[in-house]
């Protein structure tokens, strides 16, 4: 499995927030799709925590797990 820290600039990307999170904050992730890779970071870090960037097999199945 390939996962690493993304130090450089991601502030390009589209943003997603699950709609099973709140509006009133809470623990959430926000994910980014690139052309090569996927990108997740914490929602109340956005901007100024750290990026995690997975390759779009390894997130494929990831979320074939997380869906069974």
């Amino acid at each position: 499995m390939s996962v690493e820290q993304v130090a450089d600039n991601v502030d390009g990307l589209r943003w997603f927030k699950s709609s099973y999170s709140g509006s009133d904050g809470g623990d959430c992730v926000e994910v980014a799709a690139g052309v090569d890779a996927v990108y997740v970071r914490d929602s109340k870090a956005a901007g100024r925590g750290p990026v995690l960037q997975v390759g779009q097999d390894e997130w494929a199945a990831f979320l074939a797990l997380a869906a069974k």
